[in-house]
């Protein structure tokens, strides 16, 4: 089995825009996202730390790194999976997240789960 097969991390992510904690006139727009996080390799793996970064429509960069996700450092062991929501204001209505993870598996092997780009979009801004 190769290298890519035993540490594989599985990261779905599901925006949402939240128009009642959003002021528009105000240029605040508020996101939710839905994460899932899945270990598809062979090995166990504890997600350590996290990395995002978020582009605004303005061109405006954010980057955000810390411990874990919402608090917690999940050890997942092959086929386990961990979910969690969090938010993103934004002063666009339109922008995208990208990022990753960065596990350590109980074999000591450290590696990142790449989190493909998403797009957080007011509905009536992009069809």
């Amino acid at each position: 089995m190769g290298e890519s097969r035993k540490y594989d991390i599985t990261v779905t992510v599901r925006p949402q825009y939240l128009a009642d904690q959003s002021d528009e006139t105000a240029g605040r727009y508020v996101f939710a996202y839905h994460v899932s996080i899945i270990n598809t390799g062979t090995e166990v793996a504890q997600l350590m730390t996290r990395h995002w970064i978020i582009n605004e429509a303005d061109g405006k960069t954010q980057e955000v790194r810390g411990q874990g996700v919402v608090g917690e450092q999940p050890k997942l062991r092959p086929g386990e999976g961990f979910e969690y929501h969090s938010g993103v204001a934004l002063n666009s209505p339109v922008g995208t997240m990208r990022g990753s993870y960065h596990f350590v598996a109980e074999d000591g092997s450290a590696f990142d789960a790449p989190i493909e780009e998403f797009v957080l979009s007011v509905p009536r801004i992009l069809h």
